[in-house]
């Protein structure tokens, strides 16, 4: 009886390499692009959305870390903002009077100017009208100045709200593509500093099977090709998809020792990556199989 299931067994395998040989041009494990996604900010966590397993879509805020000293700030820098402003309008207001006594003094000076050809005023009238004309010249020329020094200020003030802005944006942590969490590094209440990864994330609407091929086979693989590609079902059966190749290694590496080759075990082989379009049945690292179509 022992021998008997011995030899069967052994059937079983020889059956399972042969089909494997006739079915299988190549083997490898199937990929995705991971991000791990780190907080640019530091501060407690205020919330998380999201647990492992989640599908997000890009843009959704999976985390949000403290924000009260950034906001705080910001009133501060809005409340400078107020005051230039209202500065502002003072200077403005100091100069249209400015601007009205230069107006009376230029009225006073062509007046004073007739009377002297009448002779009905002085020169030195006329001369301390244009000296005090001049004066206030130079005060409306000094009040004006005022302004460069506020535009600096609120050059400098707009700045820093547009840093604290942006730090207030990168506090809420979203995701950059359509995705399913893979792993989640913190939790509520927790304190991050920049730097700290909070999640992974990957798209797994497709995977890439990263195969490899022979250099004998490597005449029989061109970019954009299509191919089937092929994964156990858990039932002992495979699952079929269809493929496209995407990417050929230029350089040869040695066979890993996980992947198996149609040769025996040939020691250099060539890495092609196969995009398959995910049905929601395969899984990173999942082994695939690779079979050419004629």
């Amino acid at each position: 009886m022992k021998l008997f299931t011995y030899l069967l067994a052994i059937t079983s395998l020889l059956i399972s390499c042969k089909r494997g040989d006739q079915t299988s041009d190549a083997f490898g494990n199937f990929t995705a692009t991971e991000m791990v996604i780190s907080a640019e900010t530091s501060g407690k966590i205020l919330a998380k959305f999201n647990q492992e397993g989640d599908v997000v879509e890009k843009g959704n805020v999976v985390f949000v870390i403290d924000t009260i000293q950034s906001y705080l700030k910001k009133k501060e820098l809005k409340a400078r903002e107020q005051g230039i402003r209202a500065n502002r309008m003072n200077i403005q207001a100091q100069i249209e009077v400015l601007e009205e006594r230069r107006k009376a003094l230029e009225v006073d000076i062509s007046r004073f100017a007739r009377m002297l050809e009448e002779g009905a005023a002085s020169r030195k009238q006329v001369d301390d009208l244009e000296n005090n004309l001049r004066v206030l010249e130079k005060q409306i020329s000094q009040v004006k100045s005022n302004f460069v020094a506020l535009d600096a200020e609120e050059k400098a003030i707009t700045a820093s709200l547009l840093q604290i802005e942006d730090m207030l944006r990168r506090s809420l942590v979203t995701s950059p593509v359509n995705g399913t969490l893979l792993e989640t590094y913190a939790e509520l209440g927790e304190t991050v500093a920049p730097g700290k990864p909070l999640f992974k994330i990957a798209d797994l609407s497709s995977l890439e099977l990263k195969a490899y091929f022979s250099s004998d086979q490597l005449t029989q693989v061109k970019l954009s090709d299509t191919v089937e590609v092929l994964t156990d079902d858990g039932k002992g059966g495979l699952l079929t998809y269809s493929g496209r190749i995407t990417w050929i290694a230029s350089d040869a590496e040695f066979t890993p020792k996980i992947i198996q080759t149609r040769e025996e075990r040939v020691n250099l082989v060539y890495a092609v990556k196969i995009r398959v379009v995910n049905d929601g049945t395969l899984k990173i690292n999942m082994p695939g199989e690779v079979r050419l179509l004629p």
